[in-house]
């Protein structure tokens, strides 16, 4: 199992995850929701770290590791509260592929900050993702 099949589940499970949390969040405070829905993250990954005997790597971690995963986290959380309040306030059809510009942010952000290539492939695909979102958040 590669990086693909994982990436594919990652998208069912995204998908899913926008599906749920739209029925969720009808009826409950955006930041109550995203708080509920952290939880059980942390609990699920904990259950695995545990179950697979990864904490045993903890005291391995060095403090880059560390500084950027806190950093990640940060990022995860404040990207979380404004899903949910998107969510609320949105229909999923026009939030979920807002939210996937994530994706050609991403390209451009490896391309910056990381140094991966450019490629035409990158620079078309991220474009098209771009115009994909624009024209399903505009057109009725």
């Amino acid at each position: 199992m590669n990086w693909l099949f994982w990436s594919l589940l990652s998208a069912l499970f995204a998908a899913a995850t926008a599906i749920l949390a739209k029925l969720g969040v009808e009826h409950v405070d955006s930041n109550l929701a995203t708080a509920v829905r952290t939880t059980v993250v942390l609990v699920l990954a904990w259950g695995i770290v545990f179950a697979f005997g990864s904490h045993r790597e903890l005291a391995a971690l060095d403090r880059r590791s560390v500084v950027f995963l806190v950093l990640s986290g940060l990022a995860t959380g404040l990207s979380w509260i404004c899903y949910f309040r998107a969510l609320a306030t949105g229909p999923v059809s026009k939030v979920a592929p807002i939210d996937k510009l994530s994706v050609a942010m991403a390209i451009v952000f490896a391309w910056l900050l990381l140094g991966e290539s450019m490629t035409r492939g990158k620079v078309i695909g991220g474009a098209l993702i771009l115009a994909g979102a624009i024209v399903i958040a505009v057109m009725p």
